[in-house]
């Protein structure tokens, strides 16, 4: 249940993954590289070694392997496909991580590009791709920009999702953030009850 999605080898890997055994996970993702007959199959598993290297905190790493999908993706792909915005996030994310903001920013902004034109206007990746770039602007110190985009992403929460959702409380956490960031300790109180 937990490995759907993909057939044989393919589905092992996430499962390897998800119980954190990532040695075994590496090894099956490079047997199943040699044995890759086609670019798709290849930008795949260069996406999950990313992954792999991700979760271990090997960012470097992580940027490489999910460079190389995206090199196979922007190859084989429209420009605007949802794959590419995916690797364009995780990206992001790793350079998020390594505290490489500016790079970041320009990869959630593609990744976030793509999901605008790509997904209705109330989709939750496009209020967790809003959350990103929030982020980035809150760990930059840009507090008014960070809120902007944490109420975007929040604005969509609150539409798509029941009142008792994690993600909406993880959005009352974020923008408490800020406003604690900035001093407004009222307006923080206020978000993290809400939380």
């Amino acid at each position: 249940e937990e490995s759907s999605g993909g057939t044989g080898w393919y589905r092992l890997g996430p499962l390897l993954l998800k119980i954190g055994q990532f040695n075994k996970a590496e090894e099956l993702y490079m047997a199943l590289l040699e044995q890759a007959s086609n670019d798709s199959d290849k930008a795949h598993i260069y996406h999950q070694l990313g992954c792999l290297k991700n979760d271990q905190g090997q960012y470097k790493e992580a940027a490489s392997f999910y460079e190389m999908s995206l090199e196979i993706y922007r190859r084989t792909l429209p420009e605007d496909h949802p794959s590419l915005a995916n690797t364009y996030n995780n990206i992001g994310g790793v350079y998020n991580s390594m505290g490489n903001y500016s790079k970041a920013l320009e990869f959630y902004e593609k990744s976030h590009k793509i999901f605008e034109n790509a997904l209705p206007p109330n989709h939750p990746d496009l209020a967790t791709s809003y959350n990103n770039i929030g982020q980035v602007y809150n760990a930059m110190g840009d507090y008014s920009k960070a809120l902007q985009f944490y109420e975007k992403s929040h604005k969509i929460r609150e539409k798509a999702l029941p009142s008792t959702h994690p993600d909406l409380a993880m959005s009352y956490n974020n923008i408490g953030g800020v406003y604690n960031n900035m001093g407004d300790y009222s307006k923080a109180l206020e978000f993290y009850e809400k939380s």
